[in-house]
């Protein structure tokens, strides 16, 4: 604590992401980075960009990179907002979006930077508990007048919304924001984007971090109506008028025309899945249904944190958090076939029947 620090800053209780540890031959599973390199479109991209552009400042509007993203989702360029990551672009919506009022509703377990932004904006997260499968009850979130965010697929469980249940909740009220998180777009979820050619009240946030492996890149996205993305805009040039750099802008413009690679890699991500899926399930493992490039799972006969301390032991690495409704769950990143076998194999040592 320091006598500098504001009432806010001395309140926080900041985010924690996954360890990122530098360990050889670990086999990292905790933090949900796809387990294919980049589109090659993209990485030549990255090699093309020239001096010239690295002694400029960038594109402040990312115009071509905003271009792109509007040509994949038919949408216009004006309903576009790009920022340093996802993170950033939820920041910004919480500041410009969301602070409008007083309170937010979201699930009671999620993306656990949610309640972080909500003390640092001054509003008041209120929560409405999963059903006991993990889903998301709609009809719970429709008896706020709140505004509603969530992740579709959530996080840590991997379940996700239909279409048809997110325009539920769109429909009901349209004074009220609908702000859907699609971090883990790409993985077999509906997006809600292609609500956004008549819904004024809805915003949709991506990444390029797991969808086009790019998490080392920071880009995210967002889409809505020209006038929720306008008010984010504002945010950001009383911000931070250049959140990316040209390296950035390039590699990202070229990795969202790619839709050939990510069209192959999401399908290896879901097929892996599946097979990790059914493989731990051999093993007694009980597994959250998932559209998401990871896995929820609990084993009804080992507890999470030993499950978690034995494959850390043996290099592998998973996620786990001490909340008391998912303590004895692991969340485990979909990686390549040679690391969820490896992953497989280390279990039966200790989970077998």
């Amino acid at each position: 604590m320091s006598k500098f620090w504001s009432s806010v800053v001395n309140n926080l209780k900041p985010y924690t992401p996954g360890e990122q540890p530098k360990v050889p031959g670990l086999i990292k599973l905790n933090t949900n980075e796809h387990c294919l390199p980049p589109s090659t479109e993209a990485m030549a991209a990255l090699g093309n960009v020239s001096s010239e552009a690295l002694r400029r400042y960038p594109d402040p509007e990312s115009t071509a990179l905003r271009r792109a993203i509007a040509n994949a989702e038919g949408l216009s360029e004006g309903q576009v907002f790009v920022g340093n990551g996802s993170d950033e672009v939820l920041a910004h919506i919480f500041q410009g979006l969301l602070s409008s009022n007083d309170s937010l509703v979201a699930p009671d377990i999620t993306y656990s930077f949610y309640p972080v932004w909500a003390a640092l904006y001054g509003l008041k997260l209120k929560t409405e508990a999963l059903l006991a499968d993990f889903t998301i009850d709609v009809n719970r979130l429709l008896q706020h007048p709140e505004s509603i965010l969530l992740a579709n697929p959530n996080a840590p469980t991997g379940r996700a919304l239909t279409l048809a249940e997110i325009k539920r909740l769109v429909d009901s009220n349209p004074d009220r924001l609908v702000v859907v998180d699609e971090a883990y777009y790409g993985f077999g979820a509906d997006s809600a984007s292609s609500l956004l050619t008549e819904a004024e009240n809805l915003i949709v946030t991506r990444s390029l971090s797991k969808s086009h492996a790019l998490a080392g890149l920071r880009v995210g996205y967002a889409l809505g109506s020209a006038e929720l993305i306008e008010g984010l805009t504002r945010v950001k040039d009383s911000f931070n008028s250049y959140p990316l750099d040209a390296c950035a802008q390039s590699v990202a413009t070229a990795a969202i025309e790619d839709t050939q690679w990510l069209s192959r890699s999401s399908a290896l991500v879901t097929e892996n899945r599946d097979r990790l899926t059914q493989d731990l399930r051999d093993l007694g493992f009980e597994v959250c249904p998932s559209l998401a490039n990871f896995i929820f799972v609990q084993h009804p006969q080992h507890e999470g944190r030993d499950l978690f301390e034995y494959l850390r032991a043996k290099n592998i690495l998973v996620r786990r958090w001490d909340k008391k409704p998912i303590a004895n769950f692991l969340r485990i990143t979909v990686g390549t076939h040679e690391e969820c076998s490896a992953l497989v194999q280390c279990l039966k040592e200790r989970c077998a029947p």
